[in-house]
């Protein structure tokens, strides 16, 4: 069970995540405190623990803010995710089991749903699900792990992603072949679609810029 603090934790980072609080954003222990109905003690572990995730840096005499990533950065931590991704993806086409796939294929059609709405907000969770179920999937814990975090540290900007133009259309299209190539058990091109479906480059990391500049200007 989550003591207070790992609560916070969560709730913070939700807020992160969603934009509600955006990188370089100063983090003010005691309004936040206020807005949670609790003293700053637990907001400060609630900090220290999202410090040690990266989703937050703490500065001596100076306090917290939202962590900043850098443009270069950004592109070196997605080339690290969509190899993760890959991983996860030959693996689960080859362990996953029938239950596994019926898991899988409910997630995906949940974010056919969403995607159907048009609601990028409720496919961002959706898609998360589904992203899931392929890191358990591939049956390898330690690799789960590792995709799970780097995950978590780029959430604010995958989200950002799916309010580009025609993304939500284009990312369940992708994930229909990342689908059937599971179930098929054809590992190299679950991989490899996966590699693709992450990747940010060219065109897709120039909307990603974009969009983060036309974020960060509204907060101005």
């Amino acid at each position: 069970m989550k003591n207070r603090s790992e609560t916070l934790r969560d709730s913070i980072e939700e807020m992160i995540a969603v934009g509600k609080l955006r990188p370089g954003e100063h983090l003010d222990e005691t309004a936040l405190a206020a807005e949670f109905g609790v003293s700053r003690t637990p907001i400060r572990e609630a900090l220290i623990q999202l410090a040690s995730m990266g989703l937050v840096v703490t500065r001596p005499r100076r306090g917290s803010v939202v962590a900043e990533i850098p443009p270069q950065r950004l592109v070196e931590m997605f080339e690290v995710m969509a190899e993760l991704e890959a991983m996860c993806g030959r693996l689960a086409a080859r362990r996953m089991t029938s239950n596994e796939h019926g898991g899988l294929l409910a997630a995906h059609q949940a974010c056919n749903q969403a995607r159907t709405d048009n609601d990028a907000d409720e496919y961002y969770y959706r898609n998360e699900a589904f992203h899931e179920e392929i890191y358990a999937g591939s049956h390898n814990a330690f690799l789960a792990e590792q995709a799970k975090n780097l995950h978590r540290r780029l959430r604010p900007y995958r989200r950002l992603q799916l309010r580009v133009r025609d993304r939500l259309a284009n990312s369940f299209a992708e994930h229909e072949q990342i689908v059937n190539a599971i179930v098929e058990g054809d590992g190299e091109k679950a991989g490899e679609l996966l590699r693709g479906h992450v990747m940010i480059q060219g065109q897709r990391f120039a909307d990603l810029i974009a969009s983060l500049n036309q974020l960060n200007a509204q907060a101005a």
